[in-house]
């Protein structure tokens, strides 16, 4: 099966590297969208209550809603009653960026609100500033408690991709759908996908689980 699978990356590279573009193309802007605006969002929905119960609306909602049934519903029945037509990258990275941001929000503001209290306690005796607490105390702490989650959660968009093939995307797993309608051997060639995001996530994967070994652990002074 081995040399099935390198015959097929072999003979059918240049569509499996056009896929690949695609799928990281794609998941590169939903990386970078979904983790700035969902940064500003969650400590924005930590402030104020008001936005804080938005997002916890848009998580319920999304959670509760198959990533495969908001695709289909933003690219069908929504554009036909606006009367648009979007590409369907577009639909999918839109669709996406927004699932990313509300759920890298929700990993903020929950990390923002079980924050020790007692560490700003111990930068307003030293002297500092509400602003150098913030960037010396706060956010490095925070960051270190909630980057093996982020870490996680831009790997399930990564591999979330594969849906937008769903909607005529021409990414990794439609190339590899098309291959194998051409070669018929399933186990090989959907092997051959698995060996790709193997590739990418592994390593993802891999140092989430270090860094959550790492820095994760309780903060409370002792």
């Amino acid at each position: 099966m081995l040399g099935t699978v390198v015959q097929i990356i072999m003979q059918y590279k240049a569509g499996l590297w056009s896929g690949l573009l695609v799928s990281l193309s794609m998941v590169v802007i939903v990386w970078t969208v979904g983790l700035t605006i969902g940064l500003c969002v969650g400590w924005y929905a930590q402030q104020y209550k008001s936005a804080g119960y938005v997002v916890g609306l848009f998580w319920f909602l999304i959670t509760s809603i198959p990533i495969l049934v908001i695709l289909f519903w933003l690219h069908f029945p929504l554009q036909e009653m606006l009367g648009i037509v979007i590409k369907p990258f577009i639909t999918a990275v839109l669709a996406l960026s927004f699932i990313n941001i509300i759920f890298v929000a929700t990993i903020i503001k929950e990390a923002l609100a079980e924050f020790q209290q007692q560490y700003l306690i111990i930068g307003k005796v030293s002297g500092l500033n509400e602003l150098e607490i913030f960037i010396k105390i706060k956010w490095p702490l925070m960051l270190r408690a909630v980057l093996p989650q982020l870490l996680f959660l831009q790997v399930a968009m990564l591999q979330a991709t594969i849906f937008s093939s769903l909607i005529s995307v021409e990414e990794i797993f439609r190339v590899t759908q098309r291959i194998n309608s051409i070669i018929y051997k399933p186990v090989e060639t959907y092997t051959t996908l698995a060996i790709f995001f193997c590739a990418i996530c592994l390593p993802l994967n891999l140092t989430a689980y270090w860094l959550k070994n790492k820095y994760t652990r309780s903060f409370s002074v002792t």
